[in-house]
């Protein structure tokens, strides 16, 4: 029998937290038909991984890559590092469904301007995916706050029952397209007003559909235990599982505060199914928020609407050469981006190695100058928090970017290497994998990602991509 692609003498881990093994892989039709010792196999094309580590390819779990799979579908920021699907939709911002009366509303502005919101219906944002035939797959959330945008004229306030009518409506058809559930972003501006109330009623539509809860928190700084309560309670009353997007303790004064929260997160494990992501930087990026601006810690502009030849500079520095308060000078830039390094190492560490986290980059494609996470986040963990400070093996690495992913956001057939399972895939040199982006030369990609295979196609060759692009739009297919 000959296969398409023959990859012999890897070292596999298969995204089920197991040990290595040594093995050869075999292709076929795009999905996994063979593996073990295959001496006598022959394909059109044959890899020898040398011993290198063929993985499942990494699942991103936590992007705003909505507009730009469409728009700049060779997503190299994402191929580079072993990214094979991107979720999208996340912290209540997606592409669609969307109505848009103007300008998109802060945060939805971190995915594009409005040209690019040109999705009503979630089944066009679908059918433009499919289209644009990304190089990676992409899975979608449905934002909490596209919904409101589209029925509220004033995202002030809490919303009526007429207007939560209209977007359970959305979310419901939404979910019949293959949505994978609901996300919420309720610590901006856009949603803070939001009742808990009027996200549980929207949640209500999950269960239906076996589909998930995610939240940007209310609060990611002083009252983030409550926070969580808030979230775990939503999940409990729509019996959906529930995910905390980008777990962190944000702020000087939260510092430390990890165990508190994963202690909180482990007993909400109890009683109901619960996970969060996290990306490995002791920085944020985001919109520029004047509650956030403090001389506490640096923080950094990246866009400016107004003032763009201000971007990848300190506020502190804007703010001395202007001669203005910190304030003052934030109120001058918006709409604005910006990085705060507002978080502490060990907490991020401790979030990090915990069984409940897996791996998102939450990278901002559109950003000028881009948090380093949009092209780092993956090697980085496999490099310096795996090789480099041994914070956990390798197996559970890959497990936390791969099969974990795959089981919590119910993507069947994908996340785990077996046999049968969709050829997504990952060759990496385990001595040489590292992220060279960084917040002084964010751009650039990742060292010793050696081959990625999206769907059987080899898009990416000894760290260069070849233009071949095989990804796919993937519906929710399992009840979680």
């Amino acid at each position: 029998m000959q296969y398409h692609t023959l990859i012999r003498n890897a070292l596999v881990i298969d995204g089920r937290n197991q040990p290595a093994y040594q093995a050869d892989v075999a292709l076929r039709d795009g999905r996994i038909e063979r593996i073990g010792q295959l001496a006598d196999a022959s394909a059109r094309e044959e890899v020898d991984a040398a011993g290198r580590v063929l993985a499942p390819g990494f699942i991103d779990v936590h992007t705003h890559d909505d507009t730009v799979v469409i728009r700049q579908p060779q997503m190299l920021p994402k191929l580079s590092q072993g990214v094979t699907t991107v979720i999208v939709g996340n912290c209540g911002i997606s592409a669609s469904p969307v109505s848009l009366r103007g300008d998109p509303p802060d945060p939805m502005n971190l995915l594009g301007k409005a040209c690019d919101f040109i999705y009503p219906r979630f089944s066009d944002y679908r059918a433009a995916v499919e289209a644009a035939r990304p190089a990676v797959n992409v899975a979608a959330l449905i934002g909490h706050t596209a919904l409101r945008n589209n029925h509220m004229g004033n995202l002030q306030r809490s919303a009526t029952p007429a207007e939560i009518a209209g977007m359970r409506e959305q979310l419901r058809d939404s979910l019949a397209a293959g949505a994978l559930g609901l996300s919420t972003g309720l610590a901006y501006a856009s949603a803070y007003n939001a009742s808990t109330d009027e996200v549980q009623q929207l949640a209500q539509e999950l269960h239906a559909f076996g589909a998930v809860y995610t939240t940007h928190l209310r609060s990611e700084f002083e009252p983030v235990l409550e926070a969580m309560a808030e979230a775990f309670h939503i999940g409990r009353h729509a019996r959906s599982p529930v995910i905390i997007s980008h777990l962190k303790c944000a702020g000087a004064g939260n510092w430390g505060r990890a165990p508190q929260l994963l202690a909180a997160l482990e007993q909400a494990s109890q009683q109901q199914p619960v996970a969060c992501d996290c990306y490995p930087y002791a920085a944020s990026s985001s919109t520029l928020d004047l509650k956030q601006v403090t001389d506490a810690h640096r923080i950094t502009i990246t866009w400016s609407t107004p003032c763009p030849e201000q971007g990848g500079r300190d506020l502190k520095d804007i703010a001395a050469d202007w001669g203005v308060a910190l304030l003052d000078a934030a109120r001058r830039l918006q709409p604005a981006g910006a990085v705060y390094y507002g978080m502490d190492e060990q907490d991020v560490r401790k979030i990090l190695a915990h069984p409940l986290s897996m791996i998102g980059s939450d990278g901002l494609p559109e950003d000028p100058f881009p948090h380093p996470r949009l092209w780092g986040a993956f090697p980085r963990v496999l490099g310096h928090f795996s090789r480099d400070l041994g914070l956990f093996d390798l197996p559970t690495a890959v497990h936390k970017m791969t099969g974990l992913s795959a089981q919590r956001f119910g993507l069947q057939g994908r996340g785990e290497l077996l046999e049968g399972n969709v050829a997504d895939l990952v060759l990496f040199d385990p001595l040489r994998v590292r992220d060279v982006a960084d917040f002084n030369e964010p751009r650039q990609a990742a060292q010793g990602i050696d081959g990625v295979w999206v769907n059987g196609v080899r898009g990416y060759v000894d760290g260069v991509a070849n233009g071949l692009r095989a990804g796919q739009f993937l519906p929710r297919t399992t009840h979680l």
